[in-house]
């Protein structure tokens, strides 16, 4: 059995998706009819047996949208007024969805001393246990409305990794609007080569990671993308990124068709979450 087809036994899995593939690029607004798609695809990897748990970017795009800002806002308390505003609005439209499926969904809103505190990253992994146990799906951001710089992830891809790690997953999939790894950026160099499989993760892969990212409703870029990739094969997950444009995607992953990175894991039996937080 090859790499991709392993994929199909994966039994906890956590989906990240960004702000960018949750809204549209004209207005800013929500995009339901991808959201419908994303939920449909997440409850019926649940029917199927296998835990979820959805990652979600998109609480200070969708509140700056309500309340009228053209731009994504710099004040850290204007960010966090979105955010309490926008989450409100996010999970209101998670829910109803869901629950036309009839499936559960549970917020939970992480900082970074969530991890870095040993207590809490205990009870952050007994709650994520105990929801998966009820057949719950839970959806996870960074509790933007109270982070603030020293306590915040500042990316929904570290936090999604880490979230892989804590709930003990065995695949992590990144959804954003890149293809995949890339030898280059390819939105500059036609020759950029596509990366389909990472084996290891050495400094050279590394170094194409870039900072940037294409959105102005994001955060993350491909430098934190491989940041996660660390940390979730460390962990023992396998990890791909692809492209969120078309959220059928998911289907094609879990089944082993050859789209995105691959990213082997290799579990490290000294791994410490807290050498990749800086601590």
């Amino acid at each position: 059995m090859n790499s991709r087809e392993q994929l199909k036994d994966k039994k906890r899995i956590v989906v990240k998706v960004g702000s960018s593939s949750l809204t549209h690029k004209e207005t800013g607004r929500l995009d339901l009819n991808k959201m419908e798609v994303l939920i449909r695809e997440l409850c019926d990897l649940r029917n199927q047996g296998k835990d979820v748990i959805l990652v979600s970017s998109g609480a200070i795009a969708v509140g700056r949208n309500i309340i009228g800002l053209a731009d994504r806002p710099d004040e850290l308390p204007v960010k966090q007024a979105c955010a309490a505003i926008g989450q409100c609005r996010l999970m209101m439209i998670y829910q109803k969805i869901f629950a036309e499926y009839n499936h559960i969904a549970a917020q939970v809103l992480m900082t970074k001393k969530t991890v870095t505190d040993v207590l809490s990253r205990y009870n952050a992994h007994n709650t994520f246990l105990e929801l998966l146990n009820l057949g719950a799906i839970p959806i996870v951001n960074e509790n933007d409305t109270v982070s603030t710089f020293e306590i915040q992830f500042g990316d929904n891809d570290t936090l999604s990794a880490i979230v892989a790690n804590i709930a003990q997953a065995d695949l992590l999939i990144l959804l954003s609007d890149i293809d995949g790894l890339f030898t280059d950026d390819p939105n500059v160099n036609p020759n950029a080569k596509f990366i389909d499989v990472v084996e290891t993760l050495d400094d050279k892969l590394l170094s194409m990671g870039k900072g940037s990212t294409g959105s102005d409703v994001g955060t993350g870029g491909m430098a934190t993308k491989l940041n996660a990739a660390k940390i979730a094969t460390a962990a023992g997950a396998d990890m791909v990124i692809a492209n969120g444009e078309d959220f059928h995607i998911l289907h094609d992953i879990v089944t082993g068709k050859q789209v995105g990175t691959l990213f082997k894991a290799h579990k490290d039996d000294n791994y410490d979450i807290l050498d990749y937080l800086g601590e």
